[in-house]
């Protein structure tokens, strides 16, 4: 926790005040950010190259066939690694996987459950990531960065009225400290029926600012 620091000096010279003031807007998500993978495995890469292209071609036609744009659709990932064994202590190579991932971005949130599951039908086999933006977080942190001046100023005011000291209220100082989006976790539960959308719950996007300012008194 942050305390104050007062810098009491003789009465013919100027004194300090500093104080942290913070800031918080919360938005709701504008889009959604998917990353879908497809990994195959084989003893001959070529042939794991091709089935993981094969497959990976099969989920991204299905998912344009879903009205996503194909400018939406981006490879993020292409790694080919070796896999071994280890027998009697030594190593033995086993094959090799290939890892092909994509981004999707949705800007219709409501649809991401129907994109995965999709996407899984098709031959996608990893969810490895599923984030929550806002297009222009700048103008939610300059709100926040707002909030927090306002907050570092009145608890300015506070303390200067506790302890009866005449503030002068243009800062000397003003430095930004933070500034912070918050992630949102993905979350999905497991349902009975045979055929269901997988749920995503979207929840909300806190953007924080964080100020530290001088006065003088």
């Amino acid at each position: 926790m942050y305390h104050p620091q007062f810098q009491f000096q003789p009465f013919n010279v100027s004194r300090e005040m500093t104080v942290i003031g913070n800031g918080e807007i919360v938005a709701q998500p504008e889009y959604v950010q998917i990353q879908l993978e497809v990994r195959t495995e084989g003893k001959d890469v070529s042939l794991a190259q091709q089935e993981n292209a094969i497959i990976m071609n099969r989920v991204i036609d299905s998912l344009v066939a879903l009205n996503i744009p194909r400018e939406a659709i981006q490879t993020t990932v292409y790694t080919i690694s070796p896999n071994y064994d280890y027998i009697e202590g030594r190593q033995e190579l086993r094959g090799f996987e290939v890892q092909n991932a994509i981004s999707v971005k949705i800007t219709d949130i409501s649809q991401a459950g129907t994109v995965i599951d999709t996407a899984i039908q098709n031959g996608a086999n990893h969810v490895s990531a599923i984030q929550f933006k806002i297009e222009d977080s700048d103008a939610y942190y300059q709100q926040a960065l707002n909030l927090a001046l306002v907050n570092a100023i009145g608890k300015a005011k506070s303390m200067a009225e506790t302890m009866h000291i005449p503030l002068r209220l243009i800062p000397i100082e003003i430095i930004e400290e933070s500034h912070n989006v918050t992630p949102i976790f993905y979350k999905a539960v497991q349902m009975s029926n045979q055929e269901f959308i997988t749920p995503i719950e979207q929840g909300r996007i806190s953007i924080n600012a964080s100020v530290r300012i001088k006065f003088q008194f």
